[in-house]
């Protein structure tokens, strides 16, 4: 029986891993509806399911991409992947109502410029209270608190070293995990039920993956807005990074 399973599965790994992903959405959606209430969203608890999923997946095989790792669930790598993840994301762009994203106006600019400061000043500052004070590693650490995709790009490009460039990459993850699970949770609370709030949430928060999946969680509806704006953080962050940004860091501690 398992042999007559066996071959399918390996065959469309693809196919697989959309079913495998839809059932998990689905098993999260019943836990947040009958066990919470509808307290917290079914995405969220995803996210983490997906964490310890990946997570089992590395200590079973003693590798690096978590249950994409397994053969029977190898399509998870393609589906999972920058390719996919982007596509999706460029695709939300179609349903933005152009009326509705002028109204953010300057104030998605202003959204846009914090997002990208404040986390790197946060970044910097976490890096010097563990003792970091080499100009070119704080700049890395304080370029991956903007995004994971800044933060090795502007590593490279003042001369980090790979694991300097690994832990930025780290800390854009966290920030990104962060933003998901906690969105829905505190969507009232921050007033997220209107396209102008959500482009201005994107520009705070500033982590397309993770502004995506916590307004997916809160009302898919504001996903577009929300990326709309935190799209801009990866070419605005490259932007700065490297030059304003670190020339500001090498000034105060170099």
């Amino acid at each position: 029986m398992n042999a007559f399973f066996e071959k399918p599965i390996l065959d469309n790994p693809l196919i697989v891993a959309f079913a495998f992903v839809g059932a998990v959405i689905w098993i999260s959606n019943f836990l947040a509806r009958h066990l919470t209430g509808g307290r917290v969203a079914g995405s969220a608890i995803a996210v983490l399911a997906g964490l310890a999923l990946a997570y089992y997946g590395g200590v079973v095989t003693g590798k690096a991409k978590g249950l994409a790792d397994i053969a029977q669930f190898g399509g998870l790598a393609l589906m999972g992947g920058a390719m996919m993840r982007d596509f999706t994301i460029v695709a939300t762009a179609s349903e933005v109502h152009v009326d509705e994203a002028k109204k953010a106006g300057w104030l998605g600019f202003l959204a846009l410029v914090l997002g990208t400061i404040v986390p790197f000043v946060v970044g910097v500052g976490v890096a010097y209270a563990y003792g970091l004070r080499d100009p070119v590693t704080l700049t890395t650490i304080g370029a991956g608190a903007v995004t994971y995709i800044v933060g090795p790009i502007t590593g490279a490009a003042i001369g980090a070293s790979s694991d300097v460039m690994a832990l930025s990459i780290a800390t854009g993850v966290v920030k990104a995990i962060l933003v998901m699970v906690f969105t829905p949770v505190l969507a009232r609370f921050m007033r997220l039920n209107n396209p102008q709030a959500a482009m201005v949430f994107g520009g705070l928060a500033g982590t397309v993956s993770g502004v995506s999946a916590g307004l997916a969680a809160t009302d898919r509806r504001l996903v577009p807005y929300g990326a709309l704006v935190a799209t801009f953080h990866t070419g605005f962050g490259c932007l700065l990074g490297p030059s304003i940004l670190f020339l500001a860091v090498k000034a105060l501690f170099g």
